[in-house]
């Protein structure tokens, strides 16, 4: 071992893993952030189901709504993930969700309250600041209430969130419209008179608090899987230092960077979809907005579910008949033989009856991809990082997927083809661009996530790799990239 401060390595730590939370509490604490999560997707996802009366409520093009619904939400979102990410490897993560919840929460009630394209504009920057504390929180506790063999699973089934979040967005904002259409007009003091849109915003955001009373339920779990520094002075010290992070990250570059830049490729096709596919079949067979929020809600709901938790059983099932990359080796087949074909064809059916059909499989192989590729990550990171290194990778894979997928399309749309009727023709198009980006990165990927997986085993010292331990020890800061 030598001195850090030259630039140098790192111990790998025999590291307390043998000791997990009763299994029975651990699945209760995965359900209660999957709620976190569920409402992090309705309070994001919900925009979309209010493009078109926002649209004309405010006299916006497709291009200004796809900002507001894009960029607006990703800004912050992206930017603060980092710091928050040092903070809940260091601190408590259980109260910076419930912190971050109870900010968003307010903040999709103030949407509600927007009378203008800025006022709206803003009130979605105050979302994305709350959510972003979610993700990089969650996946580490997650990560210390279940060991290696279970852990994709138990991500997986956070990812439900996801779908379950889109999909309650879908029916739930449906049912809202029409009622909200409806009721007599709500005047509130000083803001006047609230459109039905606006009513939405106040329907789903502010009953999103009660999850956040629930994380006082949720215990802090110890720490598991950490590597030790070595110092110069012959001491070992479990804390790393920034420039240590960045090193660690940066003697690994093409292990993250295949993985965040594919992955962040198949969240442009993600996205696009999320923010499109309702307004896609308004324009083109003339569906009422509540008809297009319960087909696509009811799909997302219950096939996006069945999608996460067939792609975390089949990784685990890898994984455990000695496939390292068994995670990286799902998301790569669920995007190849499921997501890629089914979301560029989708648009371009003539019927849409049969849109709703391949939306089947474009949802089943979303999920797979997604829920797979972020419990890859928590295989690979020392727990320190955890993270850190997940608020890296929603940084990049938000600010291209969730600032690229909704703007592409609009643009393609706006000045491509100079019509809002070609939406659909826009989002095959995208979709077929971002599939031969994304398969090619995450193809690249597998043979780097493979040797980064044996090399985390080691920090363990799991039984079969101990006879590497002394191999990779020279390989934390200098590992496989």
């Amino acid at each position: 071992m030598h001195d850090l401060d030259s630039g140098n390595e790192v111990a790998g730590s025999l590291s307390q893993s043998a000791v997990y939370p009763r299994p029975a509490y651990a699945w209760y604490v995965v359900v209660v952030l999957t709620l976190g999560y569920v409402v992090s997707f309705l309070d994001r996802q919900i925009f979309a189901l209010l493009v078109e009366p926002i649209r004309a409520d405010l006299r916006l093009t497709d291009t200004q709504v796809s900002l507001i619904g894009g960029l607006a939400f990703a800004i912050f979102y992206t930017l603060l993930g980092i710091p928050i990410g040092r903070m809940a490897d260091r601190g408590s993560r259980r109260a910076i969700i419930a912190w971050g919840i109870t900010i968003w929460c307010c903040m999709t009630a103030a949407c509600g309250l927007a009378r203008n394209y800025w006022q709206l504009f803003l009130a979605r920057v105050g979302v994305g600041i709350g959510e972003a504390t979610l993700n990089p929180s969650a996946l580490s506790l997650i990560s210390d209430y279940f060991p290696r063999e279970r852990r994709g699973r138990a991500i997986s089934f956070y990812n439900m969130g996801v779908s379950i979040g889109v999909g309650i967005a879908n029916i739930v904002g449906a049912w809202a419209i029409s009622f909200a259409a409806a009721s007599p007009a709500l005047v509130l003091p000083v803001v006047g008179e609230l459109r039905p849109w606006q009513m939405v915003f106040l329907f789903v955001g502010l009953p999103g608090l009660a999850v956040a009373a629930l994380m006082a339920t949720v215990r802090e779990p110890a720490r598991k899987d950490k590597i030790r520094m070595a110092r110069g002075s012959g001491q070992v010290s479990e804390d790393i230092s920034i420039p240590e992070t960045l090193r660690f990250i940066a003697d690994r570059w093409k292990t993250y960077a295949t993985h965040f830049l594919g992955m962040s490729v198949v969240t442009i096709i993600g996205y696009a979809y999320f923010f499109w596919i309702p307004t896609m079949f308004v324009r083109t067979w003339a569906w009422t907005i509540p008809q297009a929020g319960y087909a696509y809600g009811l799909v997302t709901l219950v096939f996006g579910p069945l999608g996460v938790n067939l792609g975390g059983w089949i990784a685990d099932w890898l994984y455990n008949r000695g496939y390292k990359d068994g995670l990286m080796r799902t998301c790569l087949w669920s995007a190849t033989l499921v997501l890629v074909p089914a979301s560029v064809v989708a648009p371009l059916l003539p019927v849409p009856n049969l849109v709703i059909a391949l939306l089947v499989p474009v949802t089943i192989g979303g999920a797979m991809v997604t829920a797979t590729g972020s419990a890859a990550l928590m295989m690979i990171t020392p727990n320190q990082l955890r993270g850190q290194i997940t608020a890296v990778y929603y940084f990049v894979i938000n600010a291209l997927g969730l600032t690229l997928g909704p703007t592409a399309v609009a643009l393609v749309t706006d000045y491509g083809f100079g019509s809002p009727g070609a939406l659909r023709y826009s989002l095959a198009i995208v979709s077929a661009a971002a599939s031969v980006m994304a398969l090619g990165l995450l193809a690249a990927n597998l043979r780097l996530y493979r040797a980064g997986v044996v090399e985390a085993e080691s920090w363990s010292g799991r039984p079969g790799e101990i006879a590497q331990a002394s191999h990779a020890r020279a390989g934390i800061i200098r590992g496989p990239s």
